[in-house]
């Protein structure tokens, strides 16, 4: 069975790279851009996995994070978070809203595919 990955992200660079990355890899993408409704996109997408920037516009990818974190259907879903910011206080903080793993920009294929397989591990 194929495994579907949502991208959460706004930078057509880094949609292109990832979606290029995970299709090239057997995964079905699916693509939003927007934070101010992207848990609906996942739960009416229901994917295997959320890959989510923190910066988006009209939401941050902390309060999407919170979102899912707070709804019972969403709660364990795997989300692997994205950011350019890597500061400490950022990992901090999407460890503490409950992010499965956190990873900074640029990143390189291979971690990306690692991170993406040990999420959806069965």
């Amino acid at each position: 069975m194929v495994k579907h990955v949502l991208i959460i992200e706004d930078e057509p660079n880094i949609v292109e790279a990832l979606s290029f990355i995970l299709s090239r890899d057997g995964w079905a993408v699916s693509l939003h851009a927007d934070g101010n409704d992207a848990v609906e996109a996942v739960q009416r997408k229901r994917p295997d996995l959320v890959i989510l920037d923190v910066m988006l516009p009209n939401k941050s990818g902390f309060d999407i994070l919170k979102d899912l974190r707070d709804n019972a259907d969403t709660q364990e879903l795997p989300v692997l978070m994205l950011t350019a910011r890597g500061q400490n206080k950022d990992r901090v903080m999407a460890e503490k809203l409950g992010v499965s793993r956190f990873m900074t920009k640029p990143f390189s294929n291979a971690d990306i595919l690692s991170a993406v397989q040990e999420l959806t591990l069965c």
